[in-house]
């Protein structure tokens, strides 16, 4: 009879820990998560966003999907909407390379480049910046893996041109590249700011 008494004294004690365990469990498992603004303000150079895309950015293919199919209906998510999200397509990865590079420290003089791909594949965006009067391109918004990541030194626009069309796996011929800011005249009509 006693074994039964100390079983059911037992019980009790876990009936009292038990939410104790579940509260501290659920303390423990949420961590704040950081804005766009906290996060960057402790990033100190081009790596600090290069490898934040590298961890943790993904190329939306419905996004792009949604371009070609409903070319009105999208738009270029800025910086903060790209870090909440962890994803994008190719003009989403530049502009938040953009600001963010501009944001860290605007002698990166970051900007969106314009690659005029078409026939042989989608427009694309990439964003570059200068360090030691050289400059860089960071592309993360292609679903080529040759692609991704910070590509340079370049001495000139028509240097990564060249890069571009050697190591694309479909374009071979680029038809256009150019730097761009909004209201992108020169860019196909379906971007528009958000």
């Amino acid at each position: 009879m006693k074994l039964y008494a100390n079983q059911k004294e037992n019980t009790r004690t876990e009936f009292i820990f038990l939410p104790i365990f579940f509260v501290i469990l659920f303390a423990c498992a949420t961590v704040p998560t950081k804005t766009y603004d906290e996060t960057v303000s402790q990033w100190k150079s081009h790596e600090d966003v290069a490898n934040w895309m590298r961890q943790n950015f993904v190329y939306d293919m419905s996004r792009v999907k949604q371009a070609i199919l409903q070319p009105n209906s999208i738009t270029l998510y800025p910086a903060e909407k790209t870090f909440r999200y962890k994803s994008g397509i190719c003009f989403d990865a530049a502009q938040f390379a953009k600001e963010t590079l501009n944001r860290i420290d605007p002698s990166y003089e970051a900007e969106m480049v314009y690659i005029q791909n078409q026939p042989q594949d989608i427009d694309h965006f990439v964003c570059s910046f200068k360090k030691d009067n050289k400059f860089y391109i960071m592309d993360y918004g292609t679903v080529y893996d040759n692609m991704i990541g910070t590509h340079g030194p370049f001495n000139s626009l028509e240097e990564y041109k060249e890069f571009y069309e050697r190591h694309h796996p479909k374009v071979k011929h680029v038809q256009s590249i150019s730097y761009t800011r909004p209201p992108f005249s020169n860019v196909p009509r379906y971007i528009k700011y958000y």
